[in-house]
């Protein structure tokens, strides 16, 4: 996840939904604690190692995803849900988790500053 994106995201959503700035302002807290709790969502169904319930998982987060415009995260997130999907049990969902993490860390760092503020 580069710097600024939080910036990438504004830009997006203006391209995409037509979203006024003061809009955004009011509306990404909320994205991003959706996203927040989407991932641990998914490593809840990791937990429960059923491939079904972490193809549903990487379904929900994706979605998240492509109405963030995050588009790498959401790419991975199309990986879990397919490998999901197929009943995959030698997939290493974690490391794919992780990936989603270290992308998504600067972004809910960010994040979590401005909400202690």
């Amino acid at each position: 996840m580069e710097q600024g994106s939080q910036q990438l995201i504004k830009e997006h959503l203006v391209r995409q939904f037509n979203l006024t700035p003061e809009q955004i302002e009011r509306m990404l807290p909320s994205f991003l604690e959706t996203i927040a709790s989407h991932l641990d969502g998914l490593e809840g169904a990791l937990a429960e190692n059923d491939p079904l319930h972490i193809s549903r998982a990487g379904h929900t987060i994706k979605g998240a995803f492509l109405n963030l415009g995050l588009d790498d995260c959401a790419a991975i997130a199309r990986q879990i849900e397919e490998r999901g999907k197929a009943e995959d049990r030698v997939t290493d969902y974690l490391q794919l988790v992780n990936q989603l993490r270290a992308l998504l860390a600067p972004l809910l760092r960010q994040h979590r500053a401005v909400q202690a503020g």
